[in-house]
């Protein structure tokens, strides 16, 4: 709890959070006033919490797989089940020759490529967003090499060909399943970053056609999915001329689907 709010002001705070249906409000009020500049700031924080803004946007960051990742208004929070993303792609720069070029395709806050970058130091990072205001949080949290448009547009030709790991987030929920997300999801982040069409898969069927244009000899696209998501999803990678893997977490109820390039039937 930050020291100059009064606790008094801190338990009106919770029950503010509680009425609006916050069920661990003790601990989002302690967040909020840690963050809050004042009285004045943890009010105005309190307000937009209890109006349903995600408790990561107001305070301005989430801790992801170990890192401290700063988050704008009307950006994706990133889930936990995306720590499978960040292991397997971490394994995979682990055990290059030299340091990879790693790709965060729809990267919104750039939290896959922030922690892959924090576990695997020395990777030759690039994200890109088609949204504006992700790709400004992206560059909170890289710096540099982050770029705005549409899927693998913005990219420079200099990473064409030699992509050891395209982490591709992209939006999977389908169209139909909109409505029935949390409304932290459904009213604070961007439809184009959840909405994937008719099945879910639409910009990753997009995604993995233009992979083997992008990727290494070897390289993997990885990419979250659901489990009714998994048969097509294979069908979208092999039909790129990728080989298909899916890799499973059921302790973070995750699921992944890799895409590696082979070259004469060899990794």
């Amino acid at each position: 709890m930050r020291t100059g709010i009064p606790a008094s002001v801190m338990d009106a705070a919770v029950v503010r959070l509680r009425a609006a249906g916050c069920v661990f409000a003790e601990e989002e009020a302690a967040a909020l006033g840690a963050a809050a500049a004042d009285e004045a700031g943890l009010d105005a924080m309190v307000a937009r919490r209890a109006l349903g803004e995600p408790l990561e946007q107001v305070v301005g960051y989430a801790d992801f797989c170990g890192v401290r990742v700063r988050l704008r208004p009307g950006v994706f929070v990133p889930r936990v089940r995306s720590e499978l993303l960040v292991r397997v792609a971490t394994a995979e720069a682990e055990t290059a020759d030299r340091p990879p070029a790693v790709v965060d395709l729809c990267c919104g806050s750039g939290a896959l490529g922030l922690a892959v970058r924090r576990r695997a130091a020395g990777i030759d990072l690039h994200a890109a967003d088609l949204d504006p205001v992700a790709v400004a949080c992206a560059r909170d949290n890289l710096g540099r090499n982050v770029y705005q448009g549409d899927l693998f547009d913005p990219l420079p030709q200099s990473v064409r060909g030699r992509i050891a790991i395209l982490l591709a987030n992209v939006p999977y929920v389908a169209t139909r399943h909109i409505p029935l997300l949390p409304a932290e999801a459904r009213d604070h982040e961007p439809h184009t970053a959840l909405d994937g069409g008719a099945d879910g898969l639409d910009v990753f069927r997009a995604v993995a056609a233009g992979a083997p244009h992008w990727l290494a000899p070897g390289g993997i696209l990885l990419s979250e999915i659901t489990e009714a998501q998994t048969q097509a999803a294979i069908q979208a990678v092999r039909a790129a001329g990728l080989d298909a893997d899916v890799i499973d977490d059921d302790d973070l109820d995750a699921r992944v689907i890799q895409g590696r390039k082979t070259v004469g039937g060899l990794r």
